[in-house]
């Protein structure tokens, strides 16, 4: 604080101007299987197409889960979902790694003309290289729709080459008879196949020049005169043509043969349309099969990398590109024009949806000539939805257990067990923990759909609630229902928790979202459960909320009591939620009257924060009433010496209808209305 014994102007500031937040509701929360994305970390969604995308479509093990996500995100905006550990593997590039003994060694061979070219002597116990399998990528996540997956990775000189430069190829033949020595080595107009051949050797050495053309790459074919074309190369062969030699003499006499030349055949994806075929005046180059799709070669040591969909079923077109990866180095300290990571295993963690880098060995030790598909398997689904264990689920919700780490306002079931464990560990574990939090949950599908008598699916419904243990903090509602699934082209039976957790979203905490303005349900065929009004008397004794079809209004809730098993003003959701709202919000606010001087200033400015709020609530209806005290009638002598501040908020909430009571009264012709009002209860 500024001190002055001389004239001077001294400039403070108080802030006076602290307000209690206004009421956000937030985000929900479930935890189940799902088929994609990463286990056991909360992941916000805002709508089924990024819930599909980031975990995976639904199918029969986990259609449930999805669309109780799906249905919710259908009324609100803000979804946390954790993935649960189900015992689902990943999806993996082959692997096989041999290493060499102190007596191996591996030979390089001709495969034309059986001569050995090199000999390598084995080290023991170091990588043989040249026959281990080294796979580089694998799923990014566990499941088997990671089996879907190729990883094509390129380098710069596998992207593309030239390979014979014109007069490589011979204007005939070279080896055969007479007449196939008359026969052109030549392209016809139109043609999507043709054969060739070329000296089997060149300067002694064997003319492997088109070695590196494999099926699958671009064949480049043209010169400067007729322009080039590049051909999907669908297949390519060769066989060895020789000649007869001289007769060996001695012990081990026999015939020999000389290698002439090496014939073509290539089989093309598409026609040849160049005006001039004559391979004698082409050139030939080989090009990545997806090079167009990249554009430009790769640095030196560098690598494009694309993740293709080889089945289809992620992106819904056999084949697609995913994700595709410019430029990536091997280095580790490699970084981009704008100072970010350029090294691939980083660049794919940090930007891949689907794969990431398991292994860089083939990349920096095979790396010289890369032209490499990886078909990714071994990725597996674990257990269904329904067969999950207690402690999978159990370790899923406790994501959402700590109110200090995440901020939820609903916490969804979706698929229940017929003993009602999951939903007493999430009431136990979770919300009456948090106690900011209402637990939505639907009776099993056992009762609800399984049950074919509509008296058993009441009394094992109403079951279901019993197994319960009571508490504030949970809404049931009374089934399941019937909704379409579009990723299957099938219909389902869903719970219907999901829809209650949103019509909650779209209401004020204050408010009921049962009823016919409020509590209309989307996405639904019809109900596994449709209580008559002597059934749903039942189940509203029992704290069930009725889920009903009413003809000319739809499918709607018809109740909004909580879990708590006796009369109190918290057995209604909409007080329930009152107070969770207005205790986060005053209870945040207080939070910077920490340290501060317990008195009664301090005092007086907590009262005049929070009775704004709450006005502001009963201008809305929410409260009838309200008194807050936080003078020195509790901030006692005692209680300050304490270190502590105490306040005392009194709250009459308002109630929501639940029973009309109309009374029609006839009365004679001359009897005056003001002598019979108020005779009538």
């Amino acid at each position: 604080m500024a001190f002055s014994v001389s004239p001077s102007v001294i400039v403070r500031e108080v802030d006076a101007s602290t307000t209690v937040p206004a009421i956000a509701t937030a985000p929900a929360a479930i935890a189940g299987v799902f088929r994609w994305g990463p286990v056991g970390e909360a992941v916000l969604v805002s709508s089924e197409s990024e819930l599909a995308g980031r975990f995976g479509e639904p199918n029969n093990d986990n259609y449930e889960t999805f669309f109780t996500a799906s249905d919710y995100l259908s009324y609100a905006n803000a979804l946390f979902v954790a993935r649960l550990d189900n015992g689902s593997t990943r999806a993996e590039a082959p692997t096989e790694e041999i290493l060499l003994t102190a007596d191996t060694a591996y030979l390089t061979a001709n495969s034309s003309n059986g001569v050995v070219e090199g000999v390598t002597p084995g080290t023991e116990g170091t990588l043989d290289v040249a026959n281990s399998t080294l796979g580089v990528f694998e799923g990014l996540y566990p499941g088997a729709l990671g089996n879907a997956l190729d990883v094509q990775y390129v380098d710069s000189t596998a992207f593309a080459a030239d390979l014979l430069d014109v007069g490589g190829i011979p204007a005939t033949f070279i080896a055969g008879d007479a007449e196939e020595l008359e026969i052109e080595n030549a392209i016809e107009f139109a043609s999507s196949s043709f054969r060739f051949q070329i000296p089997a050797f060149v300067g002694g050495e064997t003319n492997d020049a088109l070695d590196p053309l494999v099926a699958g790459d671009l064949l480049t074919v043209g010169n400067d005169s007729v322009g080039f074309q590049e051909i999907p190369v669908v297949s390519i062969s060769h066989t060895v043509q020789s000649t007869n030699g001289t007769v060996l003499e001695g012990d081990s006499a026999a015939n020999s043969s000389i290698a002439v030349a090496r014939e073509y055949s290539v089989s093309l994806g598409s026609q040849f349309t160049l005006t001039s075929g004559a391979l004698d005046e082409m050139k030939l180059g080989r090009k990545y099969k997806n090079a167009g799709m990249f554009g430009t070669t790769p640095q030196a040591g560098n690598y494009h990398v694309a993740v293709i969909d080889r089945t289809g079923e992620v992106s819904g077109e056999v084949g697609g590109v995913i994700e595709m990866y410019t430029d990536l180095s091997t280095s580790a300290s490699s970084t981009r024009a704008d100072g970010s990571t350029n090294y691939i295993v980083n660049v794919i963690e940090n930007e891949s949806g689907w794969v990431r880098v398991a292994d860089t060995r083939n990349l920096t030790t095979n790396g010289v000539g890369q032209n490499n598909t990886e078909v990714l398997a071994g990725g597996a689904d674990g257990t269904t939805e329904g067969a999950t264990t207690l402690q999978a689920v159990a370790e899923g919700y406790d994501i959402f257990a700590n109110a200090n780490e995440i901020d939820v306002s609903f916490i969804l079931q979706g698929k229940g067990d017929a003993g009602a464990t999951r939903a007493n560990y999430i009431i136990s574990n979770v919300v009456d923990k948090r106690k900011d939090a209402i637990l939505f949950v639907s009776p099993s599908y056992e009762a609800s759909v399984a049950e074919n008598r509509t008296n058993g699916k009441l009394n094992k419904t109403i079951g279901y609630r019993n197994a319960l243990q009571n508490s504030s903090y949970w809404f049931m509602d009374s089934g399941y229902k019937y909704r379409y699934d579009k990723y299957n082209d099938v219909y389902r039976w869903t719970p219907l928790n999901g829809d209650m957790a949103g019509l909650a979203s779209r209401v004020q905490p204050f408010e009921s979202p049962a009823g016919f303005r409020k509590g209309v349900i989307k996405n639904v065929v019809k109900l596994a459960f449709n209580p008559n009004k002597a059934q749903r008397d039942q189940l509203y004794s029992s704290d069930i909320n009725p889920v009903m079809s009413q003809v000319g209004q739809g499918i709607v809730l018809f109740g909004d009591k909580t879990g708590l098993g006796l009369q109190s003003a918290f057995d209604r959701l909409n007080v329930r939620r009152l107070f969770i709202s207005v205790e986060k919000a005053i209870a945040n606010a207080a939070q910077s009257f920490l340290f501060e001087l317990n008195d009664e200033f301090s005092q007086t400015q907590f009262k005049n924060i929070v009775e704004p709020f709450l006005r502001e609530i009963q201008g809305r209806r929410g409260i009838i009433d309200f008194r807050v005290i936080s003078d020195s009638t509790v901030n006692t002598p005692a209680v300050v010496d304490q270190g502590k501040f105490k306040a005392n908020i009194f709250i009459k909430p308002a109630r929501s209808i639940n029973v009309i009571e109309l009374t029609f009264v006839a009365t004679r012709t001359g009897i005056e209305f003001e002598e019979i009002v108020g005779s009538i209860s």
